[in-house]
């Protein structure tokens, strides 16, 4: 311990704690200050914004702001699952609940809040649970293994966040809500009657201007709400989020000042009532304010750390604004949405077909934005919000603001160099676009550099847009072209490609390309020509062009060897199947592995195994699954009406019809869909690229969805659609996909990109606004005409086999280092890339 430096405690180890810790690296507080920080729960910091996403795939640690190991390499004492019990401020010193005692000079609290549980007759009785931590998300995911029905209380922002994780838990969900919207604080109500509308369609049922009496034992259920007006509500799982209430139990204990309503009263250095604490994020209150989003925690800390350190930063309260998605529904809040400025007027566009509600609301002179509400397109968020931020005067006709119409929707976002473009980490415009002059010109760069859109998210748009508009002004172009060899986008090339009928890379180069081609270009246009033409990826005018994994149909893993992965479609496989792939993965040594695509994942085969294993599966009924390509991967699909009693439709022969159909379809990126055999959901449909949900008449389709590294739910695209239509429009949705998405595009990034969005690709694939919808099915048809075994064909060509001959007649300890582990072999080795 350094004598010289003062002892600095942080109770809470959260969002806005981690980032207090951070800025007091970054302002090189660890030379005046001895560190400690104490954690109440086991995980480090976590990122709490996204904590749905666990729900819909994303690894807990994914969430993590930080590893321990941070901590530790800046000789920061991060104790976690630490309960301080007590705070002597007489002593100076905290009683933990371990008995254990530490001594501070300062301290600085961001114990946060904590969620309000209504004092209803019932709850004590009642396993009920709460929605704050990941703690709380283990608890409710083993609760809802064996429900069918949950009930969220709030209807909040939290409170549909909840709903929301039931939901993607496959539970019949419901909302009961006090008031009579949804989302009071943020929507009026005609926000909330069509956010009701629309989460109501995506099966979530919202049961507003409820009041709950008392808790007890359902009949049918395990719970029942009885509510005041006599009606009632039961459950299996019920979930608390009717609001929070700050943390603030430890500074009533040391008498510190705290809130009539509670939160720990500081002022603009964040300094309670007594000068050696301070109080930062949800805990804190701040001229009768508590401040529950991310950002403004993150000012406090700013400021708490200049305050210890010296600064200029103060907190003088924070813009409530908010931008989200819930299940796919834009929700946008700005300034006084709800128009209670006097003298204040409105502009509102209710667009009920669309689903969509704008509301303005303009000064007394309608020159400048007070406010706004968006529901269901927030697409004007960013430039509303500068307006709000920046006071700046609107159009002359604010009605085009609300249309996307003429000048004010066409004319360059203006704003100062001042202007706060992401207010989680207080990055100004003048930041990015110094940060873009000094030669980070990639959207990645600007995150890593300045940290802007690292935080809550809501401010990536408005960043792309900062920095579309620096590089013009640079003059650098901000086009779309593949690469250095060819001046066009994906989807122009896709156009020259199938109007010319180029059928080889070097014909398509000699005509509208340049140079040799790149690591770029040539896999892309390898894709486009599979898409379109359906020849093996192998044949010679192509296997130059392919990838590692498309150049050997397989996957290659970080030893060097490779997967093989045959299709099973939905997971339906024999017994004697079964026993083929074990006797087959015991012959070559394989590791085995059922994917979350209900496949059979054969992992540690070398290159020359591959032939022999393909022969091995061919002659026993096999074919590829193509979990190597770009392209359709698996179809997932519960057990539906052919065994679960409460399927609707027979979810198994469906699947099987959609991937027999598409296998081998080759896309811009990987396709992945689902079958539910009813609404609750257990094939996960809703987080897939083509999602299907049987109904009592037929099918629900929904489109673009993705369950990965950034996750979209999917949207609703049409209903009670009979087995026919719904391929139909799948093979349309799909082709059109092929032949406008971008490079390695996801088809969520595709439908977010497109102009007029959902609305639009309907009108494309469902009402034929372009006249191609025949053209689309015919293309499909003739790739599914042309579909063919990789595998076999592969056997089948003495010159394809060649390629596999690398590794043929070396001695075995050619084979990766090997050790066991879990009844099997795990490669020893790590390597991280081979190509």
């Amino acid at each position: 311990m350094n004598i010289h430096k003062q002892q600095l405690v942080v109770v809470g180890n959260g969002m806005v704690g981690h980032h207090f810790v951070e800025q007091l690296v970054a302002a090189a507080g660890l030379d005046r200050f001895e560190l400690t920080v104490l954690g109440a729960e086991a995980d480090p910091a976590y990122d709490r914004v996204h904590l749905s996403e666990v729900f819909g795939g994303r690894a807990p640690e994914a969430l993590r702001l930080a590893d321990p190991a941070w901590y530790a390499g800046h000789d920061i004492d991060l104790r976690l699952g630490a309960q301080v019990a007590a705070i002597d401020r007489q002593a100076r010193r905290l009683l933990l609940a371990s008995g254990e005692r530490i001594d501070y000079d300062r301290l600085v609290l961001a114990t946060g809040s904590v969620p309000f549980v209504p004092p209803i007759e019932g709850r004590e009785r009642s396993h009920c649970f709460v929605y704050r931590t990941l703690a709380d998300l283990g608890a409710i995911r083993e609760a809802c293994a064996h429900a069918r029905s949950g009930v969220v209380i709030g209807g909040g922002l939290l409170g549909l966040e909840a709903a929301n994780a039931l939901r993607l838990l496959g539970l019949k969900t419901r909302v009961v809500e006090f008031a009579p919207r949804l989302m009071p604080v943020q929507l009026d109500e005609l926000g909330g009657e069509l956010l009701a509308s629309k989460l109501e369609g995506l099966g979530v049922e919202a049961n507003l201007g409820k009041s709950t009496a008392r808790i007890v034992d359902g009949e049918q259920a395990r719970h029942r709400l009885e509510f005041t007006d006599g009606s009632h509500l039961e459950c299996d799982v019920l979930l608390f989020s009717a609001g929070i209430r700050p943390a603030d139990g430890l500074a009533r204990s040391a008498e510190l000042a705290v809130g009539e309503r509670g939160g720990i009263v500081i002022d603009e250095h964040c300094l309670s009532s007594d000068p050696a604490i301070l109080a930062i994020g949800e805990c804190a209150l701040w001229q009768g304010r508590i401040f529950g989003l991310v950002a403004p925690g993150y000012q406090m800390a700013r400021a708490a750390v200049a305050t210890l350190c010296g600064g200029d930063s103060r907190f003088s309260g924070a813009d409530m604004s908010t931008k989200l998605k819930l299940m796919g529904v834009d929700v946008g809040a700005i300034g006084d949405g709800h128009g209670a400025t006097p003298g204040a007027r409105t502009l509102q566009l209710v667009d009920r077909s669309s689903g969509v509600y704008k509301k303005l609301v303009l000064d007394e002179q309608g020159e400048r934005l007070l406010g706004a509400i968006l529901v269901g397109d927030g697409s004007d968020y960013e430039r509303l919000l500068a307006y709000y931020q920046q006071g700046m005067a609107l159009p002359a006709a604010p009605l085009a603001l609300l249309l996307g119409e003429g000048e004010a929707a066409a004319a360059p976002l203006v704003l100062p160099d001042s202007a706060t473009l992401c207010s989680c980490h207080n990055v100004s415009k003048g930041a990015v676009v110094a940060a873009v002059r000094a030669g980070h010109q990639e959207l990645g760069q600007i995150k890593a550099v300045t940290r802007a859109g690292t935080g809550c998210g809501g401010c990536s748009n408005l960043l792309k847009k900062v920095l579309d508009q620096t590089l013009n002004a640079l003059g650098v172009a901000t086009d779309n072209h593949l690469c250095e060899h060819f001046a066009f986008s994906r989807q122009e090339l896709c156009h020259l490609i199938r109007v010319e009928q180029i059928r080889d890379f070097d014909t398509l180069l000699s005509r509208h390309g340049k140079g040799f081609g790149c690591e770029l270009c040539k896999p892309a246009i390898a894709s486009i020509l599979a898409s379109l033409w359906n020849e093996h990826v192998l044949a010679k005018p192509h296997r130059a062009l392919q990838d590692t994994n498309d150049r050997f149909l397989a996957n290659v893993q970080r030893d060097g060897t490779y997967s093989v992965v045959p299709r099973i479609a939905g997971g339906e496989i024999t017994a004697r199947g079964l026993i083929t792939l074990g006797e087959i993965a015991e012959r070559y040594g394989l590791f085995t592995k059922i994917t979350g695509g209900q496949r059979i994942d054969m992992l540690g085969a070398r290159r020359d195994q591959l032939p022999a294993i393909w022969r091995d599966l061919v002659a026993a009924g096999f074919e590829t699954g193509q979990a190597y390509g770009k392209s359709v991967r698996t179809v997932k699909s519960c057990v539906g009406s052919t065994w679960c009693r409460y399927g609707v439709q027979d979810s198994l022969a469906m699947t099987q019809r959609l991937e027999h159909r598409y296998k081998g379809l080759r896309a811009p990126h990987k396709l992945k869909f689902a079958v539910s055999g009813c609404t609750r959901e257990c094939a996960e449909a809703q987080s897939k690229d083509i999602g299907v949900i049987a109904t009592e008449r037929g099918w629900n389709l929904y489109v673009c969805g993705n369950g990965g590294m950034r996750p979209r739910h999917a949207d609703l695209f049409a209903t009670d659609l009979d087995d026919d239509t719904l391929i139909r429009y799948i093979d349309r949705l799909l082709m059109f996909y092929v032949r406008t998405g971008d490079r390695l595009q996801r088809t969520s990034v595709w439908l977010e990109g497109m102009e007029g969005g959902l609305d639009y690709l309907k009108s494309v694939i469902i009402d034929d606004s372009l006249g191609v919808a025949a053209e689309l099915e015919s293309a499909m048809t003739a790739v599914v005409g042309s579909w063919q075994c990789e595998w076999r064909a592969t056997l089948a060509d003495p010159d394809k086999l060649r390629l596999f001959e690398a590794h043929l007649n070396q001695p075995e300890e050619a084979t990766p280092p090997r050790r066991e582990e879990r009844g099997q072999w795990v490669p020893e080795i790590n390597i991280k890339e081979v190509v």
